[in-house]
């Protein structure tokens, strides 16, 4: 139950796209002065040295953020998601990839908050010794972030951007992803949630996202990217997807090119591609 750790992923395709997205989100949010809180159900360790053995194990940042790291001009919201993770790595090497809290963090400000739930006991050590200096915005539990985040709906500011990002190596992931947005939806109709998915062959990993699109959002984005074909084999990711409720009116138009650019510079075989379907009230 407790055997994933994203160390061995930091900064691959899927982190580029997810990254993407949650920045762009957190950015629209920072067009009123009205504080928001960032909650984040699994939110991992923090930040990843890549150079770690378990990083270098796998070295999927190679086939990710390493291809996007020395791109001159790239479009605007890419530029901005390089120049967040350069925060991490201030002397031009990429050493570090921060993750889905030490961004969300680039972009609070004194009045806005995060509450991060996280259950591995050497994740949740890390990603309290990230935030160790910053207790007044920040809330760190080891918890099951599932189940926990009923408790934050609706937050105090009513305005929230949530990400639900389980590791989907237990099948009830999938099962509880589903059953964990409808019920947030019901607690904060105007919330904005992100759900990461990845794109397996598995059966349950290709229901997914019709199972998210029934849940009946008024408002909604879903984006997908794809790196290489399905292996004929079955096995492995070939792309990701986030499914975003109540998204920025102006998130698919600033995704659109992003998403152009990223495929020439993540695609590994002619089936790379992506997907970007929305309808937005």
């Amino acid at each position: 139950m407790l055997s994933y750790r994203h160390a061995f992923h930091a900064g691959n395709h899927a982190d580029v796209l997810k990254h993407l997205v949650l920045l762009e989100l957190l950015g629209y949010y920072n067009r009123k002065e009205k504080p928001w809180y960032y909650i984040d159900t699994h939110a991992g360790a923090g930040c990843y040295a890549l150079h770690s053995e378990q990083a270098d194990k796998t070295a999927e940042f190679a086939e990710g953020i390493a291809r996007l790291w020395g791109c001159d001009d790239p479009p605007a919201p890419i530029a901005a998601y390089l120049a967040a993770v350069r925060q991490f790595n201030p002397h031009g090497r990429l050493l570090f990839y921060p993750g889905s809290p030490a961004l969300a963090m680039t972009q609070a400000r004194a009045q806005d908050r995060l509450r991060l739930f996280e259950l591995h006991p050497a994740d949740f050590e890390s990603l309290q010794r990230t935030f160790n200096t910053e207790q007044e915005r920040v809330q760190v539990r080891r918890a099951d972030g599932f189940g926990a985040l009923k408790g934050l709906l609706p937050p105090p500011s009513r305005r929230a951007v949530v990400l639900l990002d389980p590791p989907y190596e237990l099948k009830e992931d999938y099962r509880r992803v589903v059953d964990t947005l409808r019920d947030a939806m019901r607690r904060f109709p105007n919330g904005t949630f992100a759900v990461w998915y990845p794109m397996l062959a598995r059966a349950d990993a290709r229901a997914l996202p019709e199972r998210l699109a029934e849940l009946g959002a008024e408002s909604w984005l879903d984006v997908r990217l794809a790196v290489r074909q399905p292996a004929r084999d079955g096995f492995g990711m070939f792309g990701s997807g986030l499914y975003v409720v109540n998204p920025p009116w102006v998130l698919p138009q600033r995704l659109e090119l992003a998403l152009l650019w990223l495929v020439e510079r993540l695609g590994v075989e002619p089936g790379a591609g992506f997907d970007l379907e929305h309808h937005i009230e």
